[in-house]
């Protein structure tokens, strides 16, 4: 049964609000291309009211500022309860308008509450250093919030980005403005609305649904938007780095994917390896940015391992996202859909070898058959570029020396991985020479709230999660005083 649609409005200054075009567009099921809900289009005069409502609540005299960060800190716990309670419709809304099987989105909405929890737990935390200066000062510095911020969805993983950048732009004090993707505009609006209730302040939170040409392009060229915190692809995410210098020089945080090399040695546990590497690559059908899309295999396990790989593709069990045995759903549109069996014919065309899968699953909605390619080479488009789709591509070699020069032959730096059973020497030298910002081993995409996230190189610029993840939302200000030093009585 589809979950009941709530909020298809703007969300600007507390209140739910028709655009000022009057326009709307179509949200959709990627199941079966069917028309969820037409949703409120905003465009450039949206984002300048949302703007200056954001402007207003960060003004220094406001609500927002003058409260307690403390008190920041127990609106965030407030709304880590209402999320907690309202989980399991997050998540089938989130299955319903972006088509991640809704195991998986269970799962990651159990984990949600905590994740918010854990960030609330640092709005009290923010704290300045006092400075040893020369000479007869007193030196010391404050963190202060830089302002308003522009946060920009993508639409793989939208809950768990609003949390990650909502939540932290909150816990710094910043005020925010979202743009959703326009493919998955509804968990966003939605979870404004729990944001509404925890007793967020008006203008704190805004939300303008539309199109990247449009309201992102206003958004992210706004002089009074501080900073801009963008997760998706790297040609989006440099054009948003270009407009973040074109007028007031925004602070900017990128997250903008990767082609990430998993490892598999000689000596690997395969019982483990090749399950985590069709996980890896399969998982919400390969539209995620940390897929283990480059899957190097040592040579002297290298047909053993094929051959399993192939045997899970198989197995995977295809279907409707909110069926309880579904392993595999859609992509996300029909151009989604399109872009990803282009590469796959990329792939035959260029002498990869096609083993299993490869096609369009079924006669509607967007899926594809999990795919695997063995004798990849590394010049292959295949091999270079992000498919994000289902498609595992495995690569043959010989050393660690070797594997490790190739895994860094790219632009990108988001993450990696090995298998190997030698972690003194192996998976040490591995990690501490791959060119990666985050790196498993013996396992794959094994999340932690208190870690750090981003890439190295063109994988993006700034971190998400971890201890450290307000100082993204924060400015250092350096505080000097004459003081004397001799004491008058």
């Amino acid at each position: 049964m589809a979950p009941h649609i709530h909020y298809t409005k703007l969300f600007i200054n507390n209140e739910w609000v028709d655009s000022k075009s009057g326009k709307t567009f179509d949200t959709y099921n990627p199941h079966d291309g069917s028309v969820i809900a037409k949703v409120s289009e905003g465009d450039k005069e949206d984002i300048d009211l949302a703007v200056a409502a954001a402007k207003k609540a960060f003004a220094r005299n406001s609500e927002w500022r003058l409260m307690d960060p403390s008190e920041r800190g127990k609106i965030l716990y407030r709304f880590a309860d209402l999320v907690e309670k309202e989980a399991n419709y997050l998540a089938q809304l989130e299955s319903y308008n972006n088509g991640m099987v809704l195991h998986m989105n269970t799962m990651l909405m159990t984990g949600a509450p905590d994740e918010i929890r854990y960030t609330a737990s640092l709005a009290d935390k923010i704290e300045g250093n006092t400075i040893p200066s020369d000479g007869d000062t007193f030196c010391y510095t404050l963190k202060q919030p830089v302002g308003v911020c522009g946060l920009i969805l993508p639409w793989n993983v939208p809950i768990l980005m609003f949390l990650k950048k909502v939540t932290t732009a909150l816990a710094a004090g910043c005020t925010t403005v979202v743009k959703p993707a326009e493919q998955t505009p509804l968990t966003a609006l939605y979870l404004a609305s729990l944001l509404q209730k925890a007793g967020v302040p008006p203008g704190v939170v805004n939300v303008v649904n539309g199109y990247g040409e449009t309201a992102g392009v206003a958004l992210t060229h706004h002089p009074d938007v501080a900073k801009i915190s963008f997760t998706g692809s790297l040609e989006v995410g440099k054009l948003i780095q270009q407009a973040a210098g074109a007028n007031n020089l925004k602070r900017i945080t990128l997250e903008l994917g990767g082609k990430s090399p998993l490892v598999i040695m000689n000596d690997a546990d395969l019982a483990a390896a090749i399950p985590y590497a069709a996980f890896g690559v399969f998982t919400h059908q390969g539209q995620i940015c940390i897929a283990a899309s480059r899957l190097y295999v040592q040579s002297g396990i290298y047909d053993q391992f094929v051959k399993g790989a192939v045997e899970m593709a198989k197995n995977y069990k295809i279907g409707n996202p909110f069926d309880a045995d579904t392993q595999h759903g859609p992509q996300i549109d029909e151009g989604m859909m399109k872009k990803v069996l282009g590469y796959i014919e990329k792939g035959k065309q260029e002498g990869a070898k096609l083993l299993v899968g490869g096609k369009q699953s079924g006669s509607k909605g967007y899926y594809i058959e999990p795919t695997v390619f063995a004798d990849v080479q590394d010049d292959m488009t295949i091999a270079k570029e992000e498919i994000f789709g289902p498609v595992q591509s495995i690569l043959k070699f010989e050393t660690l020396e070797e594997v490790i020069d190739r895994a860094n032959a790219t632009n990108y730096g988001l993450a990696a991985g090995i298998f190997t059973t030698n972690v003194n020497t192996a998976a040490i030298q591995f990690s501490k020479n791959v060119e990666a910002g985050i790196v498993w081993v013996n396992t794959y995409m094994k999340m932690c709230t208190q870690a750090p996230f981003g890439g190295f190189k063109e994988s993006g610029i700034g971190r998400e999660g971890g201890q450290r993840c307000v100082d993204e939302y924060l400015e250092v200000k350096t505080v000097t005083m004459a003081v004397p030093k001799k004491i008058s009585n």
